[in-house]
């Protein structure tokens, strides 16, 4: 893989898609031809029920002991750009269950302040940037006020990134489709 060292990917995918595993592979390869270099892996989750533990202790088994963990559940951008650099590949899974966090604060202007940050901090960051987040917009409208937000907001934001990465793929039954860039 030749990897530039600033490349920003984004990689959408429903649930169970295999879209964690292919962003995983993806930091593996990095790492593997980038030596001396580090994975720095960002998750976003909050431990909030038994399903969603279980699915961290899936994900945190199938992580390489040596990668970085920080967990940040709100101040993304901030966490992004103090551990960016050009010796770092940063992970970030996911940006849907972080916009969840956001939204469960019910404070619209810190969900507008973190949103605005995060677009502005990503082409400044020195280092590559993969970033998992679910598609959830091809389903059927959602009947409840904050689902659809949800949902808006999600679609809004990969729109914005989606603009700004160099890679955008597209994870269905563990199979990756490029829509921007290049893939694995």
């Amino acid at each position: 893989m030749t990897q530039k060292s600033t490349e920003k990917s984004l990689i959408l995918g429903g649930a169970r898609s295999g879209k964690s595993r292919l962003a995983e592979q993806w930091a593996s390869q990095w790492q593997q031809t980038e030596a001396g270099r580090q994975v720095v892996y960002i998750a976003t989750s909050e431990p909030v029920d038994a399903a969603l533990d279980e699915r961290v202790a899936l994900h945190r088994a199938r992580r390489p002991d040596h990668w970085q963990l920080v967990e940040e559940p709100l101040a993304l951008s901030q966490a992004l750009r103090r551990h960016s650099t050009d010796h770092h590949c940063l992970l970030v899974d996911c940006l849907t269950l972080w916009l969840t966090n956001l939204l469960i604060l019910e404070d619209e202007q810190r969900l507008r302040r973190e949103l605005a940050a995060l677009n502005e901090v990503l082409l400044t960051l020195p280092g590559p940037v993969l970033m998992v987040s679910n598609e959830t917009g091809l389903g059927v409208v959602p009947m409840g006020e904050l689902t659809r937000r949800y949902v808006d907001e999600a679609g809004l934001l990969h729109q914005q990134l989606a603009q700004q990465c160099d890679n955008v793929l597209f994870c269905v039954a563990g199979l990756s489709h490029v829509l921007k860039g290049r893939g694995i």
